[in-house]
């Protein structure tokens, strides 16, 4: 397998217009890169859907496990982030002997930041008691979040290892490896969930116990995909004292730290809004997590040409293709609200059919019937904004993406869909026509930012 040591900025070359050039560049990265988020959120997904042939107590308990899991996982591994725009300006300016270097300040900073994640995990049953959940469900959560404790490491290595390719365009080995992993997942779960094979039915313990097993492969599957097809090479050097500069951590850090909070206060935003849901009754929670459940399905998309635009922006910036930089954002927003308009033709016109999917009770199907055409308002707004983000963090600059989250989320969203729900009565639709609004704002910040800013940007300093 032949890597090129840096991409073409201009795209495909031949008769193409330049825009055209852009979107089939764009849609090379995201493709992939869609499948590999997929696979990474059916990790979960899929002990969840096994758990349930166990018991409706085992099925709640990894239900609140993986909520804990994965609020806090996200920060991490969006502190590991931060070495995106550093591997994919370096990669874009030819140098491969900083992209090699800034794989390792990724490993080490995902190695460290493994530690506070492990404690916070050994504290689940503490946190949901907190929160106010039964003590029984509890404890069985902190049991399923304990045995996944040694897998941190090995994910948290797996997610720069994965960065550090995707900076350099290569984006189909990540995708093979977590589709695999998905495999190798469901069978330890039958294993060891059921008891198969000769070992015990170990139930929700085992469902952990499998998604480390999982985990650890991902990362010596990915590993040896690099090293079987040479991928390294061109960008790669030995470890040494520069491997652990605290400078060059440092910059990684404070790319990291905001993307972390970001993405932390924006999970934590529709948490807050599924606990608001739970207020009004066990009907509209349900449909509450049924269009969110849609929402984020459809958010993929959108996530992947988020992640593929970061990448090419940071590329092209990293080449000094400044006209091509302003012209691959502008796509890439382009891109994200139109795939998410067609989503949200999907959610209007399916808005009885969609949630049939998953229940058959009629006042909740109803109910979702009302709420799915404010969602579809809502995917235009997410998909802009999600974009937003990834083209912020291919240019290095996270703090405004984090700021505007917590302005947008924070300040307007929960507010108001407080206010609307529970001061004025609307229900339901108060908190999604909240969720909408601040994602309104969100996106039209970031747009701003991007037209106002983005063309007076250079590459980040060594």
């Amino acid at each position: 397998m032949q890597v090129p040591a840096h991409p073409s900025p201009a795209g495909p070359r031949g008769s193409m217009s330049p825009i055209r050039q852009e979107i089939r560049s764009l849609v090379r990265l995201a493709g992939p890169v869609m499948i590999t988020q997929l696979g990474t959120m059916l990790l979960g997904v899929v002990d969840t859907l096994m758990l349930g042939h166990v018991g409706v107590r085992e099925l709640a308990a990894a239900a609140l496990g993986n909520l804990w899991i994965f609020a806090t996982l996200l920060f991490g591994m969006g502190v590991v982030l931060g070495m995106d725009p550093i591997v994919s300006q370096a990669h874009g300016a030819g140098d491969g002997h900083r992209v090699g270097l800034t794989l390792q300040h990724g490993i080490v900073i995902a190695l460290g930041v493994s530690l506070p994640l492990a404690v916070l995990w050994a504290l689940t049953s503490p946190v949901l008691l907190l929160a106010g959940q039964e003590e029984t469900l509890a404890r069985q959560a902190q049991i399923y979040t304990w045995v996944q404790i040694p897998g941190i490491p090995f994910f948290m290595v797996y997610t720069a290892l994965r960065q550090y390719l995707q900076g350099r365009t290569i984006v189909t080995p990540a995708m093979w490896s977590i589709l695999i992993a998905n495999l190798f997942n469901v069978f330890f779960n039958w294993v060891l969930i059921f008891g198969h094979l000769g070992f015990p039915a170990l139930g929700l313990l085992g469902a952990g116990i499998a998604t480390t097993v999982t985990r650890v492969l991902l990362l010596i599957g990915l590993v040896a995909w690099v090293r079987g097809f040479r991928l390294h090479l061109g960008a790669w050097g030995p470890w040494t004292r520069a491997s652990f500069h605290l400078p060059s951590l440092r910059q990684v850090l404070a790319i990291g730290l905001p993307l972390g909070c970001q993405l932390f206060l924006e999970v934590w935003a529709f948490s807050i809004s599924t606990l608001m849901a739970g207020r009004l009754g066990e009907a509209q929670l349900a449909g509450h997590s049924i269009v969110l459940n849609l929402a984020s399905l459809s958010f993929m998309a959108p996530l992947g040409i988020s992640i593929g635009a970061s990448t090419r922006v940071g590329n092209l910036i990293g080449a000094g293709q400044d006209s091509a930089v302003s012209r691959a954002c502008w796509v890439a927003f382009a891109m994200g609200a139109g795939v998410m308009t067609l989503f949200a033709a999907v959610f209007v016109l399916g808005r009885h059919w969609l949630p049939a999917l998953y229940t058959t009770d009629p006042t909740v199907i109803e109910i979702c019937a009302w709420i799915l055409p404010i969602a579809a308002l809502f995917q235009v707004f997410d998909g802009t904004q999600v974009v937003g983000g990834g083209l912020l963090r291919g240019m290095g600059r996270t703090r405004a993406a984090a700021v505007f989250n917590g302005i947008g989320y924070y300040v307007l969203a929960l507010p108001l869909a407080w206010w609307l729900t529970f001061r004025l009565g609307t229900g339901l639709v108060g908190i999604w026509w909240g969720l909408c609004l601040g994602l309104a704002t969100i996106a039209t910040l970031l747009v701003l930012w991007v037209w106002r800013c983005g063309a007076a940007l250079r590459p980040l300093e060594r």
